[in-house]
């Protein structure tokens, strides 16, 4: 890990398992550090212990819906009002849900939370990210990628939704983007990677009462712990290491081998292509 010293970061879905985590990492590095949380309440309890353990008094809070595009579009235009560089954004927040739901704009809830706010919190802070460049751009994407492909006739899971499948698309999702992202950002101070954080002991998967989350439950103790998880993510934020090193796939803080869909150019262009349509055509906050 390199110092943070001057760097600000903004970690979004900061309030509990490996987004808390990176965020204190990250703050005891030396970083200022910015947590996005949807909760009120508990998103405060989240800063003061961020605050405590990482002895650090340059903590703040934002509160965000993720699921709503209104909302990363205000969350962005609050950070920009509040802070004249970012160094690093980590895109973190995201979940998983037993049945289909729909996100405020009309999209399939996993898909709008994992991908399209990744995708639109990124490109409204982009200008803000170039400016105090050289700059890191974090995607937490997941192992849960491989054996996917995405429908894109079905993007929006109507057709068929299963939890998990949904959930692996959308991880799917992180990879593509961040291999277009990575490649639109040639020749800039930006970098763009993503990650695998392991298979993590956190509130993941208790979004809703049910088998799953029973099963979550018990399988709880042969999990890592969200310390461990955060370990690449706060890697790939700070090494001197991967200083511009750009469109790759972490495990274990080292480049791994992605799936092959996730390497379709194609579809890594169209899934972009798709997403800023979605972005234009959400409903006005």
């Amino acid at each position: 890990m390199g110092t943070m010293d001057g760097k600000t970061v903004l970690v979004t879905g900061a309030t509990q398992g490996i987004g808390l985590e990176s965020a204190v990492g990250l703050a005891r590095l030396g970083a200022r550090v910015l947590m996005v949380g949807r909760d009120k309440a508990r998103s405060e309890a989240a800063l003061a212990q961020v605050r405590a353990r990482a002895s650090s008094d340059q903590v703040e809070l934002f509160l965000a819906d993720l699921s709503s595009l209104a909302e990363v579009r205000r969350l962005a235009d609050e950070v920009k009002a509040r802070t004249s560089r970012l160094d690093v954004l980590l895109n973190n927040a995201g979940g998983i849900h037993q049945t289909r739901k729909l996100s405020p704009d009309g999209f399939e809830l996993t898909f709008a939370v994992n991908h399209l706010a990744y995708f639109a919190l990124t490109k409204h802070l982009l200008e803000l990210l170039q400016a105090s460049g050289p700059a890191r751009i974090v995607n937490v994407a997941s192992e849960a990628h491989r054996g996917m492909a995405l429908d894109f006739a079905d993007l929006q899971s109507e057709k068929r939704y299963r939890a998990i499948p949904v959930y692996g698309r959308s991880k799917l999702a992180n990879i593509l983007f961040t291999y277009e992202l990575a490649r639109r950002l040639q020749g800039t101070k930006v970098t763009a990677n993503c990650l695998h954080p392991g298979v993590i002991a956190s509130g993941f998967g208790q979004n809703d009462p049910g088998f799953f989350k029973l099963l979550v439950k018990l399988g709880a103790p042969f999990l890592s712990s969200p310390e461990k998880g955060a370990r690449t993510q706060v890697y790939l934020a700070s090494s001197p290491e991967v200083e511009g090193k750009s469109g790759l796939y972490f495990k274990d803080r080292k480049p791994n081998k992605s799936s092959r869909a996730s390497r379709d150019e194609t579809a890594q262009r169209r899934l972009w292509d798709l997403s800023e349509s979605m972005m234009t055509s959400a409903r006005p906050g």
